[in-house]
């Protein structure tokens, strides 16, 4: 595979078009340019291939997406044949397609029972927007034209556009455009490494939910539409809440009668074990967001769930919706859609996650906790992260971090990169999401793989005098 792929492919030249030509997301291109990017041309089941021809264990299913894997020739069969058929049409101008409306369908059998209708967008950033004139469509609607805020989360991520980035609690992102737009506040995120000090777990859930009344309170409850939260936090860094927290969240916005929208984009189609992880946390969401898994990122597809007490609304009183995308309701996209979540049904991945390999991963990542770097490791379903620490301690809380400026995580992400491994790094807390397709012997594989190169960061930290004490 080696020689072939690098006979196949001139890396240095397409890293030099790449440079020349290919701006990315979320990317330092004059750091990318003298390096060169790396070049992925293949993909089958959990693994990766670069044009160097060397294999890598996908420990991110792409971007939080690839749920069934890479290779599914069944999906690209689809794809083709409603390419075939209808490569695309438009949904304005009161005409449909099949594939838009079976699969609005599938989505509404499949999801909790309150959600009936869909709204299809081309990604997870287009559905928040989307939630966002919604939302405020609605309150208007019923004749509170003030109730416009939103209230979400610092280190909460819900997309890049001006709405996504805003509704978002990136500060990185919020400092480039003068972000958020008004009518957008944000509350602590349910840390319990960064703010639960001297609580149990379950009572830091009750007092990081306890924010939400307090801002509401504080912009007034005649002025709060919404609030938006990710039932587990994932590009913040993997962030589980205690138990308590999201129950906690649902009756402050019943007492207040404000909507909740539950992004979905990454725990959504089996991640957590369950085809909404809303389910798995106890809440009744007005509103999903949802994309990535949907069609296991093999087209781009995204959407929201509207549940009945916002859909008759806008249906009933509100005439024309004056909100839309060129490509909502892609056939093609909604084609690949129809045939990834009946992989998902058939092959029982999510049913697999939630009893068999969603608990062995726990038990098998929680093992990492005794390596010397790590000072905190913790999972839920398919996603898990464990923190990079200079001094352990007998409790979390206690651990000594290294200075942020050292960039450990990225040392650390360095050598998973390097030795076969994809990890990502948020800080010093290093993150995966694997495809819902891996066994128990590939967690074993993957658990060995990141154990290596957490020992290959020790010795590079402690070479560059890192560790305390050196």
């Amino acid at each position: 595979m080696t020689i072939q792929l690098k006979e196949l492919y001139d890396t240095a030249a397409i890293q030099k078009l790449d440079t020349a030509h290919y701006m990315h997301p979320f990317t330092d291109h004059k750091a990318l340019g003298a390096k060169g990017a790396r070049v992925m041309v293949r993909g089958e089941g959990i693994y990766l291939w670069d044009s160097e021809g060397n294999k890598i264990l996908d420990g991110m299913s792409g971007l939080w997406c690839v749920n069934v894997g890479y290779g599914r020739k069944s999906i690209s069969d689809a794809v083709y044949r409603q390419m075939e058929t209808l490569p695309f049409y438009n949904s304005f101008f009161n005409t449909t397609n099949v594939p838009a409306v079976l699969l609005a369908n599938k989505l509404s059998a499949i999801s909790p029972p309150q959600f009936n209708h869909v709204y299809f967008t081309g990604s997870g950033s287009e559905a928040n927007d989307t939630n966002l004139r919604m939302v405020r469509r609605y309150w208007d609607v019923l004749g509170y034209k003030e109730r416009h805020t939103i209230i979400s989360r610092h280190n909460s991520y819900h997309g890049s556009t001006v709405a996504g980035a805003s509704l978002g609690g990136m500060t990185d992102m919020h400092a480039q455009g003068g972000l958020p737009i008004p009518g957008i506040v944000h509350i602590g995120q349910p840390n319990y490494l960064e703010s639960g000090r001297g609580m149990t777990e379950d009572a830091f859930g009750i007092e990081a939910a306890s924010w939400l009344e307090q801002k509401i309170l504080e912009v007034g409850a005649d002025k709060v539409a919404a609030f938006i939260g990710e039932p587990v936090q994932g590009a913040g860094g993997v962030i589980i809440p205690p138990a308590t927290y999201w129950p906690e969240i649902q009756r402050i916005c019943d007492k207040y009668g404000i909507l909740l929208i539950a992004d979905e984009v990454i725990c959504g189609f089996g991640r957590l074990g369950r085809w909404f992880s809303s389910e798995l946390f106890g809440i009744r969401p007005d509103l999903i967001t949802f994309a990535k898994g949907v069609t296991s990122g093999y087209i781009p597809l995204g959407g929201v769930l509207v549940g009945d007490r916002v859909a008759e609304v806008l249906i009933g009183q509100g005439g024309e919706f004056n909100h839309g995308f060129t490509y909502s309701g892609h056939p093609v996209a909604c084609a690949a859609a129809l045939e990834n979540i009946r992989i998902l049904e058939e092959e029982k991945l999510i049913e697999r996650v939630a009893d068999d390999t969603g608990p062995y991963l726990k038990q098998r990542f929680a093992e990492l906790a005794d390596h010397p770097l790590v000072g905190y490791a913790d999972s839920c379903g398919f996603v898990a992260g464990l923190n990079l620490v200079r001094t352990k301690a007998d409790k979390p809380h206690d651990n000594v971090p290294f200075d942020s400026e050292l960039g450990v995580g990225m040392v650390c992400r360095g050598h998973m990169f390097g030795n076969g491994m994809i990890m990502r790094a948020v800080g010093d807390r290093m993150i995966i999401a694997p495809p819902l397709v891996m066994t128990r012997e590939q967690i074993d594989e993957m658990i060995a793989l990141i154990r290596h190169c957490l020992d290959l960061t020790y010795n590079d930290v402690k070479q560059r005098g890192w560790l305390q004490g050196d």
